[in-house]
């Protein structure tokens, strides 16, 4: 038989006695508990790479919106560039651009006629698959191509 520790009393009653022994068989339990945690590589990878998950997500969120941000702001200084153009620009060059967008609407309209008339329809097909996948994905579209303006940018810069 072992000794009891030191820092304990002894039991004095068997009830004490078997108070002392369930809350040992607690203790031990939950060591056990937790020594299997510890030794579980399976389950700690898995908690480890739902963690770095989550980061990722909200850092991908977080790029995302500043991303449609800086896009936002892009497109209103380019506005306001093509606005100060226009306002610069003496009225028969105005006039004759007006003219030149109207002539490269027709024959944008003409090109996509003949693109009806001669192509094949399975290539039509996949073009307006293509075409419909652009414009319900246009803001990740914009995004993804901020994201690369930014990204060459900030290499332009480096090299500078």
């Amino acid at each position: 038989m072992t000794q009891p520790p030191h820092d304990e009393p002894t039991a004095t009653s068997p009830e004490e006695l078997r108070e002392q022994v369930e809350q040992t068989r607690t203790e031990l339990g939950e060591t056990v508990e937790a020594l299997a945690a510890k030794t579980d590589v399976k389950a700690r990878a898995q908690e480890k790479a739902a963690e770095v998950k989550e980061q990722a997500a909200a850092k991908a969120a977080e790029l995302k919106e500043q991303a449609a941000l800086k896009a936002g702001e892009w497109k209103a200084q380019a506005a306001d560039l093509a606005h100060q153009v226009q306002d610069q620009l003496p009225d028969p060059v105005r006039d004759r651009a007006v003219q030149a967008a109207g002539q490269a609407r027709a024959r944008a309209a003409q090109a996509g006629q003949l693109w009806q008339d001669k192509a094949p329809e399975p290539v039509r097909h996949k073009t307006a698959q293509g075409a419909q996948l652009a414009r319900n994905n246009r803001k990740v579209l914009l995004a993804a191509a901020a994201a690369a303006l930014v990204a060459w940018s900030a290499c332009r810069r480096r090299r500078g």
